[in-house]
């Protein structure tokens, strides 16, 4: 780092550091309109605003809440949930309130220090990794603003500040941009498999026939042994809840249960191959195939395999009608199917030779789609990864160690050329 930089605290370059509350705590109410009031959830990892999702007060909240009152310019500052999120107070938004998980961080005026520089020095991480290495490495779920205050950043000369933040702007225009349309192939890759089945189960051919799932397997509902007898539990059968749904496949359970824990409730012991689908919370309908013989609770109904079908392929048909299925649930404090609607869903069915055919084209659509998300995911680790990179050398006095006799041409140059070493 060069003798030029020095180092100061958030607590010395700033004319007050603080955060709100909850409005309801003070026993004021949300409103349909009025005020912005900004939560984490509202600012995106990049430090974007999403206006859409502020919830809102009326001004009396907002004057019970002066404290907070936010001004343009500020920087928010996340100490509790998301650490780190932060975003710069723009006009647009105003005017505004926060509460208690947001810092607000208003920066004295200064002719030697740029408000962007600070903003980018926050969202480097440099905070949340002073205080993790002050607590042995350790992950803190909330700062304190006394924490904030102290927290030590580089200060270069203004120049310098102001070439670290065009440099960063640039690099971070492309690296975003690249980010967000690498979200949207991975966003449009799981679609493929979507409208692939949609493609399949649309556009059936002769020989499908429309039949009811309880007139095609038997579908029965499982039961809890009494959980206070521990004679009933620990043994060798999985016993599933409907919690523990949600793969192709059933992972191991979290508990098991004895054979007289069986004899002693409404479990029954289901074959490997068997189809589960969860009756209560169905927003997903949670679905799997038994990847071993198991038991399950009250909470899924159980759908046994025979030589006519291919539970799997029954698995895509019912994802086919979810949105059908879904209109069916019932239930003001949990929403379920009960077992005589998931016997009612009908479905169209071809003969078996048909239905593994559909399910090896399924699979291998699956498998495709599955690869692009991987490639997608990892691209999208790489960029985020090259954003710390860059931060650290801007931070660290890398980025602009050979800049400082460069004109301002050469400077943005030099610039890219040490970011690219």
């Amino acid at each position: 780092m060069s003798q030029y930089w020095k180092f100061t605290t958030i607590g010395d370059i700033s004319e007050v550091v603080t955060k709100g509350t909850t409005p309801t705590s003070i026993g004021f109410k949300f409103t349909e309109s009025g005020v912005n009031f900004v939560k984490v959830e509202t600012i995106t990892p990049n430090g974007q605003f999403l206006p859409l999702k502020f919830a809102h007060i009326d001004n009396d909240c907002n004057e019970a809440l002066k404290r907070s009152q936010l001004a343009p310019d500020d920087i928010l500052f996340s100490i509790a949930g998301a650490l780190g999120r932060t975003a710069k107070v723009t006009h647009e938004i105003l005017p505004a309130n926060t509460n208690q998980a947001l810092a607000i961080i208003r920066l004295k005026q200064s002719d030697q220090v740029m408000p962007e520089f600070i903003l980018r020095t926050l969202s480097s991480g440099m905070l949340i990794k002073q205080i993790e290495t002050q607590r042995g490495g350790v992950a803190q779920q909330n700062l304190s603003l006394a924490q904030v205050k102290n927290f030590q950043i580089p200060l270069p000369p203004l120049p310098e500040q102001k070439q670290i933040v065009a440099i960063l702007d640039e690099a971070f225009e492309g690296i975003d941009r690249a980010i967000a349309n690498t979200e949207k192939n991975l966003a449009n890759s799981r679609e493929i498999f979507e409208s692939y089945l949609k493609a399949i189960f649309t556009q059936k051919r002769n020989g499908w026939v429309e039949k009811k799932l309880g007139d095609i397997s038997e579908v029965q509902s499982g039961g809890t042994p009494s959980r206070s007898k521990l004679e009933y539990w620990s043994g060798e059968t999985a016993w599933y809840s409907s919690g523990e749904l949600n793969n192709l496949y059933t992972i191991a359970p979290e508990r098991n249960i004895t054979d007289k824990g069986l004899e002693n409730s409404n479990a029954k012991l289901f074959p490997k191959g068997s189809l589960l689908i969860g009756m209560y919370d169905t927003a997903a309908l949670k679905m799997s195939i038994l990847d071993r013989k198991a038991a399950f609770n009250q909470a899924i109904a159980g759908v046994k395999p025979n030589e006519k079908i291919d539970l799997i392929f029954i698995l895509h048909a019912i994802n086919f009608v979810k949105p059908e299925i879904l209109s069916l649930r019932r239930g003001v404090r949990q929403k379920n199917l009960s077992l005589q609607k998931i016997k009612d869903i009908i479905l169209a069915i071809p003969e078996l030779q048909e239905q593994k055919r559909v399910v090896q084209q399924l699979a291998a659509m699956r498998k495709e789609t599955q690869r692009l998300e991987t490639i997608y995911r990892q691209k999208i680790a790489a960029l985020k990864e090259l954003k710390q990179s860059i931060l650290h050398k801007a931070f660290t006095g890398e980025l602009t160690v050979r800049l400082r006799s460069s004109t301002t041409a050469d400077s943005t140059k030099n610039a890219k050329e040490a970011i690219a070493a």
